[in-house]
């Protein structure tokens, strides 16, 4: 059967405009930006939000909850991590598990890395000086205890031996995966805490400002004792549970390991 002439230049003109559509269409599909990874997101974010930061700077409530809702939705896909990866194994069952850390990235204003803690391994009780920090357990079950200092000048409280101070339990809970995003600041918040892993898991950690001993933010561990109104102090009002008493130590704990390795999950481009 044989089209009419008039009607096959029609149809050809109508093909070589769908033809020519089809083109212009996937042109403009390339030229749209692709989405940004989630962790390029993040370090984006860090970013603008840590911008004019410094220690004891701590971003206002907006900023926070941007950063915040954003590593809420964070999990091990988006940063390369599973839980069969060796970083997860407990090697030598007569030492405590060895820690594995990812960096991601660090400047003097923040930083962005990842914990990766074999089941029972532990993170000793430590502070951050002068650091907002967000920290978001990517996988698994953590246990989180953490104090912030009592002022001992308003409240008049005596130490009952040179040396100890008292501070407030934040939290002494387990935190399971997936869950929202943790935040401290220099002064509240859980300031000082102590994680251990009730599984294999990861936690990614902002801090912002990071660690920078040039600049006095030293690592501080301590060492927690069980509060007790020995000293004949009244102040707390006889209230024992959910205090301690908190004693730096001259060095990090002899059995506390934390090794490094390769951040092998998607690029951050520092533009």
């Amino acid at each position: 059967m044989r089209l009419d002439g008039k009607l096959a230049d029609r149809r050809g003109g109508i093909e070589s405009a769908t033809e020519k559509g089809k083109s212009s269409s996937k042109k403009s599909k390339r030229r749209q930006k692709k989405p940004l990874k989630a962790v390029q997101t993040l370090f984006n974010t860090c970013k603008e939000v840590f911008a004019d930061g410094g220690a004891g700077t701590i971003p206002s409530q907006e900023d926070v909850r941007r950063l915040s809702s954003i590593l809420d939705t964070l999990g091990p896909e988006n940063v390369g991590l599973n839980p069969n990866l060796p970083f997860f194994r407990c090697i030598d069952s007569e030492r405590p598990p060895s820690i594995t850390y990812l960096h991601l990235y660090e400047d003097s204003k923040f930083s962005i890395g990842i914990f990766c803690l074999p089941k029972s391994a532990v993170i000793p009780l430590h502070n951050h000086p002068g650091m907002t920090v967000f920290g978001k357990l990517l996988f698994g079950s953590m246990h989180i205890k953490s104090y912030d200092w009592v002022d001992s000048e308003s409240s008049e409280i005596v130490a009952p031996t040179e040396g100890l101070c008292l501070a407030k339990v934040k939290m002494d809970a387990v935190l399971k995966a997936p869950c929202e995003t943790s935040i401290l600041y220099p002064a509240s918040g859980g300031n000082m805490h102590r994680f251990t892993a009730v599984t294999s898991c990861a936690v990614l950690d902002v801090l912002g400002p990071p660690y920078s001993t040039p600049e006095g933010r030293v690592c501080t561990y301590y060492d927690d004792f069980p509060y007790s109104n020995s000293s004949g102090d009244t102040v707390l009002h006889g209230e024992v549970d959910g205090y301690a008493w908190l004693k730096a130590r001259a060095e990090k704990p002899d059995d506390f390991t934390v090794g490094s390795a390769e951040y092998r999950g998607p690029k951050i481009v520092n533009k």
